[in-house]
């Protein structure tokens, strides 16, 4: 299915032959141009940028690279193709026919699942609009410019279905979701982790690691849904989404690499000698992760849900690559094992299956963010470095579900007020780190140069030097 560049919103929808909608979404889009030009990216209007742009949604060649300029990027509404005589494969509908239109009684519940995915959107444009101006090198202006554009292709993508299924309510929602912004008190996103500020790139790299894998699972549950014009929009979005999670996994790496290489050449891994030679200590970098995984399991949700048991159950959203699961997605008489806590302790308690459908999403996620942090540890070992990062309990600083209430430590043990009053210093970002952080802050934007506190990339993008190529090109 090739993507329609002539088009005034480049799309694969056959827009042009619903003239009602592209009228809609031709109105809608000076809208969002305000946006973008607004809380978009700081200062970018005259730079090339090497980015990438969907030129297909099939797995093979699907990307193409070249210099734009950041104005005349092409944001457009692409999705998978129709698969002959699917069927729902999941809730009490699995093994129906999927839907094509929004099926009545599960309007609203629909329309509230695209309207929060899409609202995460903007939010994470917003939350960065200011990193451009702290790059550490070309490579990194390059990438976050390129997450910036792809977030707005996926609000595109849910903008599209608003206005194409749910109609006037559709683009009343729309336009809100241009209406709110990251942190406004009055008018803020409407999920928490994206009221926070992301105000350098070590919390750049964070967030692309933890929050964007979140937004993985996200996707990857509604790419599962019963209404098939969703489910496809999500399943090529995850596509443009690896990248982003990507940049996460190496920055997060690359600053370690270069941590690394300062104890070695220091001789020591003393945090204040590592930062004084202008990279970040170890147990900084752990209370940041701390932070941004924690912030993260809270956009699960509850642990025992009835909105995500309704989700399942009406085959609109599913689990983790539900297709792969051995059971009878449906979940009528299944368990699954949920964290609770019970007096001072915090222990495993079977629970229905069908309202754990969010602990069992938040289970994967887990053992996804293992996989990462082991690799990192790997590397630490292999320098020489007597460090290993680990990941706090899930219990530990949530805001909402069974541990909303309580105060936990990184090891899972419950705290009084106090104690957590005395010690969550030790454990997450204070005043000091995020300070500290900030002054390592400085824009790099010769080729092949980089700033002190992070190792350049390992390649490049679609294979060009990493170290000389110049991603960006300023006027």
């Amino acid at each position: 299915m090739a993507i329609n560049y002539n088009e005034r919103i480049p799309n694969n929808v056959d827009l042009a032959d619903n003239r009602r909608l592209q009228r809609a979404l031709e109105a809608w889009q000076p809208e969002f141009l305000n946006w973008w030009h607004e809380l978009g990216p700081e200062g970018t209007r005259n730079f090339d940028i090497y980015l990438r742009t969907a030129i297909s949604v099939e797995p093979e060649g699907w990307a193409h690279y070249d210099f734009v300029k950041m104005p005349d990027y092409r944001w457009g509404i692409f999705v998978n193709p129709e698969e002959a005589d699917k069927k729902i494969s999941f809730g009490e509908h699995k093994g129906e026919a999927v839907w094509q239109e929004v099926p009545g009684e599960y309007r609203s519940t629909l329309r509230r699942l695209i309207v929060t995915q899409g609202d995460t959107e903007p939010a994470s444009v917003e939350q960065q609009r200011m990193l451009g101006l702290t790059c550490p090198s070309l490579y990194d202006l390059r990438n976050i410019f390129q997450v910036n554009v792809e977030e707005g292709r996926h609000l595109w993508a849910m903008v599209y279905l608003l206005h194409a299924y749910f109609g006037r309510d559709g683009r009343e929602e729309a336009e809100a979701m241009l209406e709110r912004h990251s942190g406004d008190p009055d008018k803020p996103r409407i999920l928490g982790a994206f009221n926070e500020k992301t105000p350098d790139w070590l919390s750049f790299f964070m967030f692309t690691y933890f929050t964007d894998r979140d937004g993985k699972y996200q996707l990857a549950s509604l790419a599962e849904s019963g209404f098939d014009p969703l489910a496809r929009t999500c399943q090529f979005m995850l596509t443009e989404e690896g990248h982003h999670m990507f940049i996460g996994e190496t920055g997060v790496g690359r600053v370690i690499q270069r941590s690394c290489e300062v104890m070695s050449e220091l001789g020591t891994d003393d945090p204040e000698r590592v930062r004084a030679a202008g990279a970040v200590d170890m147990p900084t970098l752990q209370k940041f992760m701390n932070f941004h995984f924690s912030v993260s399991l809270d956009l699960f949700g509850q642990e025992a849900s009835t909105n995500a048991a309704s989700y399942f159950n009406q085959s609109l959203k599913g689990r983790f690559q539900e297709t792969m699961i051995e059971d009878d997605h449906r979940l009528l008489d299944g368990i699954w094992p949920v964290h609770v806590v019970r007096g001072d302790e915090i222990v495993l308690e079977d629970q229905p299956a069908l309202n754990a459908v969010n602990e069992r999403l938040r289970d994967e996620y887990i053992k996804d963010c293992q996989r990462g942090m082991t690799r990192w540890n790997r590397h630490i070992k292999r320098s020489g470095i007597d460090f290993q990062f680990k990941l706090p309990h899930r219990a530990f600083n949530r805001r909402i579900g069974n541990f909303g209430d309580v105060q936990v430590s990184p090891r899972g043990k419950i705290l009084s007020e106090a104690e957590w009053t005395r010690r969550h210093g030790e454990w997450l970002p204070d005043e000091e780190d995020r300070a500290f952080v900030q002054s390592l802050m400085k824009r790099v934007v010769e080729p092949g140069k980089i700033a002190s506190w992070v190792a350049p990339p390992a390649r490049g993008i679609n294979h060009e030097e990493p170290s000389t190529f110049e991603y960006v090109r300023f006027s």
